[in-house]
Formats: C-alpha cells, sequence, structure tokens
C-alpha cells in the first residue's frame, strides 16, 4: 500500500506542472494534498477525480486559500470534513478518509511566518489538535495523519537549524509540541525508516534553496505504532517541482 503526502501549493498551477499525469503512474493507493487554494468550482473534473481515483476535499471559506484532499483508489466507508471546530473548519484544514480499520487524515497545519498574528493562531491550533490527536489515539484505529505539519522536528530536519532557532517552524514551542505528541505514541514514520536522512520536502523560493538542497522537513506521514511499523521504504519525488514542496512517498506492507 503506498500512502503519498503533498502540498500543492494552489492545485490548479500544481495541475499545469504536470502533478496529474505523475499521480496516474505514482502507483498510489491514497494521495493527501494540502494548500489546493482553490474552492470545487475552480477545479476542473481531472482534478476533482483523476482517472483511477474518487476525490474528497475540504476547502477554506477565504477564496485562493488553504484547502486540503485525499485522492483514493478505493471508495472510502466515511469521510468526515472538518474538526468541528468553526474557526480552524474555515480555513479547511483537515479532511479523514475511513477504510475498514484504517484511517487516512489530510492535514494543513498553518504556519506563522507571516507574523506574530498567525503564529498566535498557529500556537492555538496546536493547543488544539493535540487534544484530538489523543482523541484519535483512544480510537485503537490503525491511523496515518499526512500532511504540511509546518513544523521542523530536531536540527538534522533543516540545513540551516542554527539560524532559524528564533523562526516560525523551528521555534522551541513547536518542537516541543511534537515531542510530546510523539511520547504520546504517535510515530514518525519517515525519521523511523531513516534515523540519518534529511528528508526535506521545503525549499524557499529564494537565494537557490532547492538547486543547493538547503530545505526544511515539515511534511510527515505521523502514524500510530501498528502501520508505522508495516512501512517499508519512503522516497521524496523530485524529479518535477509541482510546487515548492515535493512529494512523501511512504510504502506499507498489505493492501487497501
Amino acid at each position: 500500500m503506498r500512502i503519498i503526502s503533498a502540498n500543492l501549493n494552489g492545485v490548479r498551477s500544481a495541475a499545469n506542472k504536470g502533478f496529474f499525469e505523475w499521480l496516474a503512474t505514482s502507483k498510489a493507493n491514497v494521495v493527501c494534498v494540502q494548500e489546493l487554494k482553490a474552492h470545487l468550482s475552480d477545479m476542473n473534473e481531472a482534478m476533482q477525480t483523476p482517472p483511477g481515483y474518487y476525490g474528497y476535499f475540504h476547502t477554506a471559506e477565504k477564496k485562493g486559500y488553504s484547502g486540503v484532499g485525499i485522492y483514493s483508489r478505493r471508495q472510502p466507508d466515511r469521510v468526515t470534513e472538518g474538526l468541528g471546530i468553526a474557526d480552524i473548519d474555515a480555513e479547511g484544514r483537515y479532511l479523514r478518509a475511513d477504510f475498514g480499520q484504517l484511517s487516512v487524515i489530510s492535514l494543513y497545519q498553518p504556519s506563522g511566518s507571516s507574523g506574530d498574528e498567525r503564529q498566535q493562531v498557529k500556537f492555538a491550533f496546536l493547543e488544539r489538535f493535540m487534544a484530538h490527536m489523543r482523541k484519535l489515539l483512544a480510537e485503537g484505529r490503525e491511523i496515518v495523519v499526512c500532511g504540511d505539519w509546518n513544523i521542523a522536528h530536531h536540527p538534522i530536519d533543516l540545513k540551516n537549524w542554527k539560524g532559524n532557532l528564533k523562526n516560525s517552524g523551528f521555534l522551541p514551542e513547536e518542537r516541543a509540541w511534537l515531542t510530546e505528541l510523539l511520547d504520546h505514541g504517535w510515530v514518525d514514520v519517515w525519521r523511523t525508516l531513516y534515523p540519518e536522512a534529511p528528508g526535506y520536502t521545503w525549499w524557499s523560493n529564494r537565494g537557490q534553496a532547492y538547486a543547493k538542497d538547503v530545505g526544511w522537513r515539515i511534511d510527515y506521514q505521523i502514524s500510530t505504532p501498528g502501520i508505522a511499523a508495516q512501512a517499508q521504504a519512503g522516497s521524496i519525488y523530485k524529479d518535477v517541482k509541482f510546487s515548492d514542496h515535493a512529494p512523501l512517498i511512504i510504502d506499507y506492507e498489505g493492501a487497501l
């Protein structure tokens, strides 16, 4: 079973760069996408239901902003749109699909990089989302939460960590939050598979960061221990640049 997470930085932009042609060859069972920057009325049929896939979406109220989606080869038993928290759901940040005893979630956590106001929004999100993640664990299901978490956890997870200690995405409070999450029993699948591989998934558009591989690992598949133990291999797809993020691919044992 192959699960992919990809921040598209605009589904229409990614489509123009060949994302859906790549999707057709990706052999993915489930693909979680983030930062759609579109409403359903802005998305054509190929974006909503690519050949061979069912498509589900949770879009933001604001046009051209945020939004998440899930493409799956198998029709889910149930789809849950949003967290049931009005201010978070207005930004289109959470979508869950259930397949038997497995749940796959597409998540787009807020960024605080634009200033203190949005950083406070991020902190408020993290506090409430921690409670939600504890509830998910209590369900006793196998769960994979895919997405742009907008946090680099350890120095290995970004190239210039010393210069970013006071910047959003690598703040001590954010990193401590992620440590607490993992201490509760969640598993960072990439880091478990590859303890010493940076695994960058995002690069700034400034200073030739992509060409020089000056990146951050802020896209994760974080899962319950049972499904994490079934992870066999992972990769970051960089052959074609669809976005300022690269797709994160994890292969798990078993079929969906």
